[in-house]
């Protein structure tokens, strides 16, 4: 009889993400075991190599981030809800040093076909989740282009302030995101918003 798996996938995975945190696209499923506190074999029978984590971890984290937008647009103002998931897609973002070994991962996925493929498929669920956000706070934003448009103009804000803050961080990376996607909003509301 096997034995019960005690465990989990995401226990492993989120392993994985503080491990690419810590040492970038560099890192070894050792060390995943070691931060994830079992044996190496664990984490490659689970998920047969190092590719194999990363693609499990890119369908994960596209699973999280739509799930906290969704959560984040459940409020009473459909501006306020489309903001506060826009600051989401990144809240995890971490210190600039995690940021940045953050992105040099992403820049050894974009060379691989398969975890390219996975990325595509993250941008295309975040853009449908804001596609919806938009639609919910459209007459909010009598200024905004069409909902194709602008869910593409707020995450080429979200992207775009992500790489900046990465490469030179000032301030926390949620209040630099709030800031310039209070400065799209309010132009497109077309009136001033308070404190911005």
């Amino acid at each position: 009889m096997a034995r019960p798996r005690t465990i989990t996938d995401e226990r492993l995975l989120t392993a994985a993400g503080t491990v690419i945190g810590q040492v970038g696209p560099g890192f070894t499923l050792a060390q995943v075991a070691a931060e994830a506190g079992v044996a190496v074999g664990t984490v490659a029978q689970r998920f047969g190599s190092k590719s194999g984590l990363l693609q499990a971890l890119s369908r994960l984290n596209t699973q999280s981030v739509v799930g906290r937008m969704r959560e984040c647009g459940e409020v009473a103002d459909p501006v306020e809800g489309l903001r506060a998931a826009l600051v989401a897609v990144y809240e995890g973002i971490g210190s600039a040093d995690t940021a940045a070994n953050h992105l040099g991962q992403l820049g050894a996925d974009i060379g691989d076909p398969e975890l390219r493929a996975l990325l595509g498929a993250h941008f295309t669920a975040v853009e449908a989740e804001l596609r919806r956000l938009v639609r919910v706070a459209a007459r909010d934003l009598p200024n905004a282009p069409g909902v194709v448009r602008a869910a593409r103009v707020l995450m080429g804000v979200a992207n775009g302030a992500s790489l900046d803050w990465s490469i030179r961080p000032k301030g926390r990376y949620v209040d630099r995101m709030g800031q310039d996607v209070d400065a799209v909003l309010t132009a497109w509301k077309g009136s001033v918003r308070s404190g911005s």
